[in-house]
């Protein structure tokens, strides 16, 4: 199913939203042969959940029933740093994480988070279907987890705040600023002058809301699902980087099924990424009228004052020294040069 319309998507959403526990979870009349937890940290309503679903569905029918996949989302299992030491041990089965998030287990794997290189989609899934995600994929795959071939999308990352917009990187000067766990985050956002915040993603809606920090940035997918905008008055279209989460199974895990149910299970689930990446997309581009209407008040940004000053502070060349030569030419393959 493809989605093609708001009205579409919001229809899948309700089913989804609506199932119960029980359902949600896609258990069978007939106890499984395998039971399998993966978790994530977005609503129910979000693109990832419900491809997640179907991609259940399929397994369970492909499967004849051996297998039990049970989708877990909106931090169900814990936050996003709970989750990460769950999948390394065994605890749960599979976990979606953004790259950048992973890096504090695989530093190799925040490449692909610089700020504003990937220019659009067609250079972001050419590297990342390409020579630069099989990179990051051997890296990850040197822990207890790996990385299924197809890497979801989140999308282009925009920056709200409840206090003023942002227009050019001055405009960022002493701002509370949520991030995600990650140095590059971080660092990026340092370099641009805020005052960044490492908060968990189950945790920002609170912060937003009781003022703990003043702004975050996210895709507007995940502004929309998340209802962020409730708490937040500009949204200013910065496009600082591209953003996925890469499908991450516990390699002990993966190990015990039998070879057949491993292609499907891979299967199911890259068919289904490749789904959501559209789908993520059309979101993404359709819902600055829906979110203007709630109240969200948008403004572009100078693309190039930001790079400028990434470049004049040290971020790119600081980046390009700590992944060392061979990722940092890997990356510029597909980008050109960024600094």
């Amino acid at each position: 199913m493809s989605v093609t319309t708001r009205r579409d998507f919001l229809k899948c959403a309700s089913l989804a939203a609506a199932a119960s526990f029980a359902g949600l979870h896609g258990r069978s009349a007939h106890a499984a042969e395998f039971t399998l937890k993966y978790a994530n940290n977005l609503p129910a309503t979000h693109p990832m959940n419900i491809r997640a679903k179907e991609a259940a569905a399929r397994i369970a029918s492909e499967s004849k029933g051996r297998v039990d996949f049970q989708v877990y989302s909106n931090n169900q299992l814990g936050s996003d740093t709970d989750m990460l030491s769950q999948v390394r041990s065994g605890a749960i089965d599979y976990f979606t994480l953004s790259p950048l998030i992973l890096g504090t287990l695989v530093p190799a794997a925040q490449i692909t988070g610089v700020g504003f290189a990937f220019k659009d989609y067609d250079q972001v899934w050419a590297a990342l279907d390409g020579a630069l995600g099989a990179r990051v994929r051997q890296e990850i795959a040197k822990t207890s987890v790996f990385a299924f071939d197809k890497i979801w999308d989140n999308g282009y990352r925009q920056t709200t705040t409840s206090t003023k917009p942002i227009h050019l990187p001055g405009d960022l000067k002493g701002i509370k600023l949520r991030v995600p766990m990650s140095p590059i985050w971080t660092s990026m956002f340092q370099a641009l002058g805020a005052s960044p915040a490492s908060i968990n993603f189950s945790e920002v809606y609170s912060s937003l809301q009781t003022r703990v920090v003043e702004g975050q940035e996210n895709p507007l997918a995940t502004i929309t699902a998340a209802k962020l905008y409730e708490v937040q008055k500009y949204c200013s279209m910065t496009n600082h980087m591209w953003d996925g989460f890469w499908f991450l199974a516990n390699k002990q895990s993966f190990a015990r099924l039998p070879k057949d149910l491993q292609t499907i299970v891979q299967n199911a689930v890259n068919d289904a990424a490749m789904q959501e990446r559209t789908d993520v997309a059309k979101l993404n581009a359709s819902l600055m009228p829906e979110l203007k209407a709630k109240g969200l008040q948008f403004n572009d940004v100078d693309i190039n004052a930001f790079r400028s000053q990434l470049t004049s502070t040290g971020f790119y060349a600081d980046w390009h020294k700590k992944f060392g030569d061979d990722a940092w030419t890997a990356l510029e393959k597909y980008t050109g040069k960024l600094a």
